[in-house]
């Protein structure tokens, strides 16, 4: 079982159609506040990464948000965190963001949030990383992303082996279960193999 102390949560940078992705974001930053567990992301104030950062705040968590100098600098960094890291580029974020999570939960996003997340998933593949990952098919969501795996595995592109690399959930009260059930890290992973 993985004991869980910092979470990095992928999401949307905008405000999503559907209201119900914008509470979701906030319910579980309401979670990890209440369970003591530290939320890393990616450093907004916008979107559902504004929404999960401050309802992890107003429950008196932990936020560590990391951003890229050239984000921070048309302002849209958040200025209220526990910590807020500026960094020099997308890669150093997303690396500061591996190094500081014991694991990684996807909620709805977009174009940066599927970079994030197949990244994690091809660490995973390679060997470099074992740290949980928890794909949130909230309001099916995600349906779309779990086709095109199975369309990737029907093409021979992609082993079926690739959904053991993370795990999907439907609602944010599997989320907590799910990474308690984990299998402890065994890999330690190479900085500079990533």
């Amino acid at each position: 079982m993985t004991k869980i102390s910092s979470l990095c949560v992928y999401c949307g940078s905008r405000m999503p159609v559907n209201t119900a992705f914008s509470k979701a974001a906030k319910d579980l930053g309401h979670q990890l506040g209440g369970n003591n567990i530290q939320l890393v992301y990616g450093g907004g104030h916008v979107g559902l990464m504004g929404i999960i950062a401050d309802a992890t705040l107003e429950a008196n968590g932990n936020v560590i948000g990391i951003i890229p100098g050239h984000l921070h600098d048309i302002e849209v960094s958040h200025e209220n965190l526990t910590e807020l890291h500026v960094v020099d580029s997308m890669h150093s974020r997303k690396q500061m963001m591996f190094e500081r999570s014991d694991a990684f939960v996807v909620l709805p996003g977009g174009i940066g949030t599927l970079d994030e997340t197949f990244e994690m998933i091809t660490w995973r593949q390679l060997k470099l990383h074992d740290k949980p990952i928890i794909l949130v098919n909230f309001q099916d969501y995600w349906g779309p992303f779990i086709d095109l795996m199975n369309h990737m595995i029907d093409q021979g592109f992609v082993e079926k082996e690739v959904f053991e690399l993370f795990e999907v959930v439907n609602s944010l009260e599997e989320i907590l279960p799910a990474l308690q059930r984990s299998p402890d890290a065994e890999i330690q992973p190479d900085i500079s193999k990533m």
